[in-house]
């Protein structure tokens, strides 16, 4: 039985699997990248989904395969999906910022997907940083969300438990990081990869010791294979993205304090009028309630909500169904047709 086990370990992380199997149009492509299409089995709703996710994993999280697929449940349960997928930044994109990804692309996206839609009415869903993004792009015209979603979004950068002396540095410019961001021109998905295991170590090996206890589960192995895929499948971050977000989010909290600008306007978390349902999980390290709860306070929402799930970062989303009260809550302020 060892024996078998430990084969099934090795072949496990051998394996690769397939992923983003979920039937998909490209309607817009700009640059590197495009907006997919996802339709619905049978449309039951109105509002469609507009997905954001972050801009240092690549997206496919949500559409690991049947059965674990966030994007096949929305479809499932009736709503057509868009998701802006901003796709692999090479070195001549070392200068995109944040305002290009806002303005560019989310913004110029989901007007896309307004026409495709063809209705004036959608759900924006963030995911980690892609959430970040939607609270900006929220924030500069709530028009058209009648429904917005944070998923272990960072929002309040004030204080990483961990981490509070590198950020005590980083704020008292004892730590200078443009000069050599500048030189590198894109950071190297090694060095997001890296950065990421030192914050989530040592979690970041002990899934292989689930793994070895549980290689004999072929449903487990399988999610577990996909997930690592995702784990370990960084993208780069254009040089100028990675300052705006260490200048201005992190040593700055300008998100909270005040002052963050996209192209020259300032960002104003009380425009958001949108329903607004917030979650973030119990054990995430990347991403703590503490960073994602204070988005409450900012915004004119009337009806809100917050909610902290069991479970760590990712594991919302690899599954054959919407985590609740997330399905209830999106059924309760969608319009049936």
């Amino acid at each position: 039985m060892a024996k078998k086990n430990l084969a099934n370990f090795i072949h496990t992380l051998s394996y690769d699997p397939v992923v983003g199997q979920s039937e998909r149009y490209a309607i817009w492509k700009k640059n590197k990248a495009t907006l997919w299409y996802y339709p619905a089995k049978r449309r039951k709703y109105k509002e469609s989904i507009y997905l954001i996710y972050s801009i240092v994993n690549k997206p496919y999280i949500l559409d690991l395969g049947p059965s674990m697929s966030l994007i096949e449940a929305f479809n499932t349960a009736g709503y057509d999906v868009y998701l802006i997928d901003f796709g692999i930044p090479a070195y001549e994109d070392r200068h995109l910022t944040i305002d290009d990804y806002i303005t560019k692309y989310i913004q110029q996206g989901f007007k896309r997907a307004i026409r495709h839609a063809r209705t004036d009415s959608f759900t924006v869903i963030g995911f980690c940083l892609g959430g970040t993004l939607a609270t900006i792009f929220a924030a500069l015209d709530n028009r058209h969300i009648k429904n917005l979603i944070l998923a272990v979004s960072p929002i309040d950068f004030s204080a990483f438990p961990d981490y509070n002396n590198w950020l005590m540095a980083l704020r008292e410019n004892e730590l200078q990081i443009d000069e050599l961001i500048d030189k590198m021109g894109i950071i190297p998905p090694e060095s997001v990869k890296y950065g990421t295991r030192l914050l989530v170590a040592p979690l970041s090996f002990s899934h292989y010791l689930a793994l070895l206890n549980r290689s004999g589960e072929k449903n487990y192995t399988e999610k577990w294979a996909r997930m690592n895929k995702w784990t370990l499948d960084h993208i780069p971050v254009a040089g100028e993205t990675f300052k705006q977000i260490m200048n201005d989010f992190v040593r700055d909290n300008k998100m909270v304090e005040g002052g963050l600008t996209i192209n020259g306007e300032e960002i104003d978390f009380s425009n958001i009028q949108s329903n607004l349902l917030v979650f973030s999980t119990k054990n995430d390290p990347l991403v703590p309630s503490s960073l994602c709860e204070p988005i409450m306070n900012l915004v004119s929402s009337k009806d809100k909500s917050f909610v902290l799930f069991e479970g760590g970062h990712a594991g919302l989303v690899a599954k054959s169904h919407m985590p609740e009260p997330m399905e209830s809550w999106l059924r309760a302020h969608s319009t049936s047709i």
